[in-house]
């Protein structure tokens, strides 16, 4: 089948400045090529990457794009600018459109409204009624699943499928969990609402011979607190073991990162922002324990004393609490160790080969179903 991707307005692919949506659709493009599927991917123009260009099997065009605003408005203006462009390198002959954006879908004649699969990576807005006509509407997770059935009626919860995110890379070396280092690390966005004040009061009371790195952007422009919420963050963190790298956007060296890593800590407090959290699924298949908040989207991968530990963020004692769970980790090392044999499993239940495969195998049943409807309408 011929399928096309349409990415975002803000960040490009390849993800060269990150983006955890544009690292999976990357891949799961490529392995649709992979799979012997025509795939055109179309994303946001960049300095030195090319209009036009195939890689891996994928076609990738770019158009002008931008850079992240600080206003919704004006985000929402550039993304129809954006939008607008974009649909027009749709191939006529397409099968399947893939798009997280919020206007393609709306924008698109008739007959191609009928071939989008939508996919929900956030928690939705009351805009689903907007995509009445598309007849795949794609999430990640369960939280997100849920509130979109809540935006429908329930003769259209049947177009809801969820396929969570995989891992944008595979083929992993085996893990020697003796070579771990003591290493605790974050890896996101350096924003408020991604609790790292909570991680880093945490970790100023724990063992001294352990180390904090903080990986993520803080500039506005890819989704961070900005200059002087980074400033705070140092000042907060003081003369304790913690290193700020600044954002990481090469996947050799994050890997690198996540290797040597023992416990990975992700202490979001985004009640209506986090749909999945990738980072902590790559954490994962490197053997980092995963330590998370108490939100919804991480109990679809994440099963609390079994391949991770969950914390209450919302308690008034939740600095006490996460340092506690970090500390039960850091003494206990045959319990760490057994909770990231378990962790690692995600290398086959989020594989790009698995995931990709149950897109296919639901771009295939919508092709069906359209070619029924039309053979009852003849």
């Amino acid at each position: 089948m011929k399928i096309a991707i349409i990415q975002g307005a803000f960040f490009p692919v390849p993800p060269i400045l990150g983006g955890a949506v544009e690292k999976i659709w990357y891949k799961t493009g490529q392995e649709f090529a992979a799979l012997g599927h025509e795939v055109v991917h179309i994303g946001r123009s960049y300095p030195d990457l090319l209009a036009k260009e195939e890689i891996c099997g994928v076609n990738y065009i770019r158009v002008l794009g931008y850079d992240t605003p600080s206003s919704l408005i004006k985000l929402k203006w550039l993304d129809l600018l954006y939008s607008i462009r974009a649909i027009k390198e749709i191939p006529r002959d397409v099968d399947v459109i893939v798009t997280n954006t919020f206007w393609s879908p709306l924008l698109l004649n008739k007959e191609l409204r009928k071939k989008v699969c939508v996919s929900v990576d956030r928690l939705p807005k009351g805009q689903m009624w907007l995509y009445k006509q598309a007849p795949l509407l794609r999430t990640n997770s369960t939280t997100v699943a849920d509130a979109i059935r809540q935006e429908l009626p329930i003769n259209q919860h049947r177009r809801i499928v969820i396929i969570p995110n995989s891992l944008p890379f595979q083929d992993l070396p085996k893990i020697d969990f003796d070579e771990k280092k003591r290493v605790l690390l974050y890896v996101g966005r350096l924003h408020p609402e991604k609790g790292i004040e909570l991680l880093i009061k945490a970790f100023k009371t724990l063992d001294k011979n352990w180390k904090l790195r903080i990986i993520g952007p803080s500039d506005i422009s890819t989704g961070g607190g900005g200059s002087s919420y980074l400033k705070s963050l140092k000042q907060l963190a003081g003369k304790a073991n913690i290193e700020f790298t600044g954002p990481v956007f090469d996947m050799n060296l994050l890997n690198q990162y996540y290797a040597e890593a023992s416990v990975f800590v992700y202490p979001s407090v985004a009640e209506k922002g986090e749909t999945f959290g990738l980072a902590p699924l790559e954490a994962m298949a490197w053997g980092c324990v995963p330590i998370v908040s108490d939100l919804a989207c991480f109990c679809d991968f994440i099963n609390h004393e079994s391949n991770g530990l969950i914390f209450n963020h919302r308690s008034n004692d939740a600095v006490e609490l996460l340092g506690k769970a970090i500390e039960r980790l850091q003494k206990n090392t045959s319990f760490r160790n057994k909770l990231a044999q378990q962790a690692i499993n995600v290398r086959q239940s989020h594989s790009i080969s698995f995931i990709s495969s149950q897109f296919i195998d639901e771009f295939e049943r919508v092709i069906d179903e359209k070619k029924l409807d039309q053979n009852v309408v003849l």
